[in-house]
């Protein structure tokens, strides 16, 4: 078998307990041949499924994840777990393995296009339900003795009955429902996931003491191999749809308690039928916490799953402190230094639906807005200076007869005073008002690129001072609620550079425009490469080559050794977003080194950004950090420092590790060397053959 295909079979492995990558996949796979007769049977099932998906002409993107394939792997569990394996046997797991492929298929886009919601093991169940009733037909099928070697149960006499109940249902989630094959699944499970071994311990307890209490036996609670879905509930809600937070896990363990009511009720009505439970309350109740969470938009639903719920943590909170922006971004409308006058939530006009907004002055070192004592309106620093467009779009509605308000006076008739309203094709509205008579440039109906003059700043509608208000709406109508938005490209008079950002009460700030240059040297095409000299300490260490490629989602990424660096650039800022696969030193040296890189030379600009605890952390201070930082996440923030020193070269420091990093831009194109100096380590990427 190609690498390619046994990788994406021991992928849905892996699959089973949420998890992502051929390890933990191959750990549990050779778990599953403690009893050879189930091992042999989900690995026919897993093969005839994947093996008929590229008969149908299915991509091996779509399949190497293993999302398609784990629940025929279950299918093929459960029926070694029931029968000897002959030919006959054999035949009956590959049918089925065919038929729970084209009920996951079916399912899974149902699911996803009409709930939004994942399909998780319910084909398992269906098709296991559906074999186990056609099988009691087939009396040629035999049934298998089911007893585990006796040496595997020797001990378990002298174990407590709690742990003898936790080790054989997390077992019974492989049909392995033993001591033994438990307690490597739990040793798997924290060796992968901290957080999901809390997770399956947590839920486990919780749940079988809510049975035990409701029928007055914890003993027969402890026995009950059906609480494997008490594990499977608790690390799905805790570590996988949600973000792992305090509020995550208590959900996941209310989620536990109403499945103990819903278990006993299932498993009244399919115990006439002779039919096991399977993880059908596992799937049911976290489809239904998911489903309202999603309704009510739920803040900690997690968008991205990144294989584990520390990896996932990593991302979520490294995300929101490297772009604490919106998706709505606007230029400033203006050029030169401004100042916010009232911000979001504003002490004055910014409330309740209209809170999302923000009004720009000109003031001076003092901080006063006019010279002299203000009386006449030009004295006002932003009287009569260019507004310019701060989107592309279309011009909805423009207003241009109000007459400007002499200083300390406001129109109440009209708040909005002069205006115009601009329609961006992303779906928003941009309102900038309060422009001086007569002095608007466009109209309605005409296109307008961004940096266009439109007008200038005055004092017209309800404006005691001439300043300009910018906010966006999701309506072409006036006074309609305000939404969220955020700026991009803009430094403060100090030289710090944001990339996409609000700038707070009081903030001055200066508009900056993408350099061309910069751009094209950091603009690299499918299949380009980088050759590069490695040096250690100042030794050579190896060669190696950087290619640029694109993933199935449209995503470019630097690949090194497998390893993916990927990378984008976004509203005048080139980005490196994530390491996925394994880490390679050389592409974590270009991560530290260069998050990120403003497309326009300032002498002096600098900026902060922030990066992933897995790929500057190592070791147990790793593994502690990311769980730690799901109950108090200001542990995960590692801020990195940097800065322009040429227009070729930039410095950096992370101040938390003792780490000082060194970037030359190629004069041309691409990157000429990357250097990043620790205590005991100096790491250099020289580019080779430019």
């Amino acid at each position: 078998m190609r690498p390619k295909y046994l990788k994406a079979v021991l992928n849905s492995y892996a699959e089973i307990f949420f998890l992502q990558g051929y390890l933990p996949g191959l750990a549990f796979f050779l778990c599953t041949f403690i009893n050879p007769n189930i091992g042999i049977a989900g690995l026919i099932c897993v093969l005839t499924a994947y093996l008929f998906a590229l008969f149908l002409g299915m991509k091996d993107d779509f399949l190497s994840s293993g999302f398609y394939t784990y629940n025929p792997l279950l299918v093929g569990l459960s029926i070694g777990y029931l029968f000897k394996l002959d030919f006959l046997t054999v035949f009956f797991i590959a049918t089925a393995g065919i038929l729970t492929f084209i009920v996951t298929y079916s399912l899974a886009n149902i699911f996803s296009y009409y709930f939004h919601l994942p399909v998780l093991s319910l084909p398992f169940v269906i098709v296991s339900c559906i074999a186990y009733l056609a099988a009691s037909q087939y009396s040629n099928l035999f049934v298998n003795g089911l007893y585990v070697p006796s040496f595997f149960n020797l001990w378990e006499s002298k174990l407590p009955l709690w742990f003898l109940g936790l080790t054989k249902s997390l077992g019974a989630i492989f049909f392995l429902p033993h001591v033994f094959a438990g307690v490597i699944l739990l040793g798997i499970i924290l060796a992968v996931s901290r957080i999901f071994f809390l997770l399956a311990i947590a839920g486990y307890f919780t749940g079988t003491l809510v049975v035990g209490l409701f029928t007055g036996s914890l003993s027969q609670s402890f026995q009950s191999l059906n609480a494997f879905n008490f594990i499977l509930i608790a690390m799905a809600i805790g570590g996988v749809f949600l973000i792992p937070s305090p509020k995550s896990y208590f959900l996941a363990l209310i989620a536990v308690v109403t499945s103990s009511l819903f278990l006993e009720a299932v498993k009244g009505i399919w115990m006439q039928y002779g039919l096991p439970v399977f993880t059908l309350p596992f799937n049911l109740i976290t489809m239904g916490f998911i489903y309202v969470m999603g309704i009510l938009g739920y803040p900690y639903l997690a968008k991205f799953y990144r294989g584990t719920p520390e990896r996932t943590l990593d991302h979520y909170l490294t995300y929101n402190y490297r772009f604490p922006g919106s998706s709505r971004t606007l230029c400033l409308p203006f050029s030169g230094e401004w100042t916010v006058w009232q911000g979001i939530k504003g002490r004055w006009t910014h409330k309740g639906p209209w809170q999302y907004a923000i009004d720009f002055v000109i003031t001076d070192e003092q901080g006063k807005t006019f010279e002299n004592e203000g009386k006449d309106l030009e004295q006002y620093y932003c009287f009569r200076k260019p507004i310019l467009a701060p989107v592309r779009g279309r011009v909805v509605k423009v207003v241009n007869d109000i007459p400007d308000n002499p200083a300390g006076e406001v129109n109440k008739e009209h708040n909005w005073g002069n205006l115009v309203l601009l329609y961006d094709e992303r779906g928003f509205y941009v309102l900038l008002c309060h422009l001086l008579q007569g002095s608007i440039k466009v109209k309605e109906g005409e296109w307008v690129e961004r940096g266009k003059l439109i007008g200038l700043c005055g004092n017209s509608g309800y404006s005691p001072q001439p300043h300009l208000h910018v906010h966006v709406q999701l309506t072409p109508t006036l006074g309609v609620p305000t939404v969220p938005f955020s700026f991009i490209q803009y430094m403060s008079p100090e030289k710090v550079y944001f990339a996409n950002q609000l700038p707070l009460e009081g903030q001055r700030v200066i508009a900056l425009y993408p350099d061309k240059s910069l751009d094209m040297k950091m603009t690299f095409l499918l299949d380009e490469k980088m050759d590069f000299v490695v040096l250690v300490n100042n030794v050579p260490k190896t060669n190696l080559e950087m290619k640029t490629k694109m993933d199935s989602n449209g995503e470019f990424y630097f690949e090194i050794n497998e390893s993916r660096l990927y990378f984008g650039k976004w509203e005048g800022t080139f980005y490196l977003y994530r390491l996925e696969n394994k880490i390679t030193p050389e592409l974590k040296a270009l991560f530290t080194a260069l998050p990120r890189l403003p497309l326009v030379f300032k002498e002096g600009l600098h900026w902060e950004d922030f990066l992933p605890i897995h790929v500057v952390l190592g070791g147990l201070r790793k593994h502690m950090v990311l769980l730690g930082s799901s109950f108090f996440p200001s542990m995960a923030k590692v801020k990195g420092e940097y800065r322009f020193l040429s227009p070729d070269e930039i410095s950096g420091e992370i101040k938390e590790l003792s780490l000082k990093t060194y970037v030359k831009l190629h004069p041309i194109k691409g990157i000429e060397r990357v250097e990043v100096n620790t205590k005991g380590q100096k790491i250099v990427l020289r580019r080779e053959g430019v």
